[in-house]
């Protein structure tokens, strides 16, 4: 059987034309509906433990720079044998040291 092309060409093109409008109907109702659909938005939450981390940080930064010229000094000292260690006092700064690092309460995992 041969079909007359010639004869066929507007009708073809009328159904082609619906069958592409429908499809590009249906595929905008996709788009639309995957528009539509509710956005999640990122958050972010900070440990107790990273918040002691920022303020060890912020300690750290307000202290002093090392004063170079004082530790040359004191090397000085120690190596002519002039620096003289007091006892009472290294001990009173090593409790207060210890008594800092326990009031840190880090977390053991």
């Amino acid at each position: 059987m041969a079909i007359d092309i010639k004869h066929n060409t507007a009708a073809n093109t009328q159904m082609r034309t619906a069958r592409d409008t429908q499809s590009a109907k249906q595929s905008n109702t996709a788009v639309a509906q995957k528009s539509a659909a509710p956005v999640k938005a990122d958050s972010v939450s900070i440990t107790a433990q990273a918040h002691q981390l920022q303020s060890a940080q912020a300690k750290m930064e307000a202290t002093p720079e090392v004063d170079q010229k004082k530790v040359a000094e004191i090397k000085l000292a120690i190596s002519e044998g002039r620096y003289k260690v007091d006892p009472e006092k290294l001990a009173a700064n090593i409790a207060s040291f210890e008594a800092e690092l326990s009031s840190l309460s880090f977390d053991k995992e």
